[in-house]
């Protein structure tokens, strides 16, 4: 069966903001790299990883179904940021903003009584949970550790210990 025309844009504008995520994420990388948090480069790097492999996910989905992927423009990302906590809170929203989209998604395909897709973005809705609660963490202890020196430094060290995960994969 293949996908509805209507369905096809919508996948290919999600594909579109999952690139722009790992986009982000490359950017915020560099800015970590920048300002000498090499662990919380590491766990961005990790990320951008994590996000282009969401968006190779619905560009393989998409072409399995018959439809046409068609990339769209990246927007430049934002380097303005003060803090590793200002970084994490621009995640925090971002992350939320990729759940609604997902959700919305979701919506249509239920609409359009697509079922492979509705199986597919469960996948991504469970993972947005985990990635809500992840950073979410992140966010509340930079919060309560706010800018002490000592302590930053060990939260990036930990933050250097994350691993690529493998539920991310493409297949």
């Amino acid at each position: 069966m293949s996908i509805r025309p209507k369905l096809a844009e919508a996948v290919n504008n999600q594909i579109q903001l999952e690139f722009q995520s790992a986009y982000l994420y490359l950017s915020m990388s560099a800015w970590f790299t920048q300002n000498n948090l090499p662990g919380c480069a590491h766990w961005m790097h990790l990320q951008w990883q994590e996000e282009t492999q969401h968006a190779l996910k619905l560009f393989k989905f998409l072409h399995d179904r018959g439809g046409n992927v068609v990339l769209q423009a990246l927007a430049a990302p934002n380097e303005q940021y003060s803090t590793a906590l200002d970084v994490f809170k621009s995640v925090q929203a971002h992350e939320e903003l990729i759940t609604s989209a997902i959700n919305d998604l979701y919506e249509v395909a239920i609409q359009e009584k697509d079922l492979p897709l509705q199986v597919v973005l469960q996948w991504f809705i469970n993972e947005q949970v985990e990635e809500e609660s992840q950073v979410g963490e992140i966010v509340d202890q930079f919060t309560m550790i706010g800018s002490d020196g000592p302590s930053v430094y060990l939260l990036d060290r930990q933050l250097a210990s994350r691993t690529a995960t493998s539920g991310s994969s493409t297949n």
